[in-house]
């Protein structure tokens, strides 16, 4: 996957893309987790997450927000990485622009920023959000939420406690005809530590029921 650098609003931002074969795919954009914690975009989950949508044929992009890596600035307590997350979406979109839908996973902070996104965005039709952090953000924002997604969180997360997602959840609104899904790994922390592939077949699944059938190519066993 080519190394690519592009602008962002306090300058230069580092990622990884593949493009995709097909011109008229969609995309998908990878959010990491918190650059304050050792956040990045090489982290194991968001390049998991970034394999999934690469073996769909969709058109997918991860990066480094700013300060981390290569990418330019310092942290913004979320609003400079919202900023980032839309320039990254602007760019990816730019050399897809028949793409007929978009998607955003992020795993942590970064899918905090991913719902923000998505509410500001119209063209982002889904999301996936691992361990998203509802003990540490206001998610009121989802007035209501605007498209269907997954949740994934671990039973024994000391970080994010699993029964406060599953009450931030069940007071999410959400438009009519569009559902937030939940998935609970049983014995999974924040960090899926034993428990990425489980997570990864439970997202894959999620993935199948969502995508028309030339999204889901026939996957191979997970090594």
């Amino acid at each position: 996957m080519p190394e690519v650098i592009f602008a962002g609003p306090e300058g230069r931002l580092e990622g990884r893309y593949h493009p995709a074969d097909d011109p008229a795919a969609p995309c998908a954009l990878i959010l990491s987790p918190h650059p304050k914690a050792g956040g990045h975009m090489d982290h194991r989950i968001p390049v998991a997450m970034f394999e999934q949508y690469k073996a769909r044929g969709f058109a997918v992009l991860r990066f480094n927000f700013r300060g981390v890596g290569r990418s330019v600035g310092t942290y913004d307590n979320g609003q400079g990485e919202l900023q980032d997350a839309a320039y990254a979406l602007d760019w990816m979109q730019s050399f897809n622009q028949n793409a007929p839908f978009s998607w955003v996973s992020g795993y942590s902070f970064g899918a905090w920023i991913g719902m923000q996104l998505l509410m500001r965005r119209p063209e982002i039709s889904g999301f996936i959000s691992m361990s998203l952090p509802t003990n540490t953000y206001d998610f009121a924002f989802l007035a209501p939420c605007p498209a269907s997604g997954l949740v994934t969180y671990g039973s024994e997360d000391p970080i994010v406690p699993a029964d406060d997602v599953d009450l931030v959840i069940e007071k999410i609104r959400v438009q009519k005809g569009k559902v937030i899904s939940t998935h609970r790994i049983d014995g999974a922390d924040h960090f899926y530590t034993n428990h990425l592939e489980e997570t990864m077949d439970v997202i894959d699944d999620y993935l199948d029921e969502n995508f028309e059938e030339k999204y889901c190519p026939p996957r191979e066993p997970r090594v």
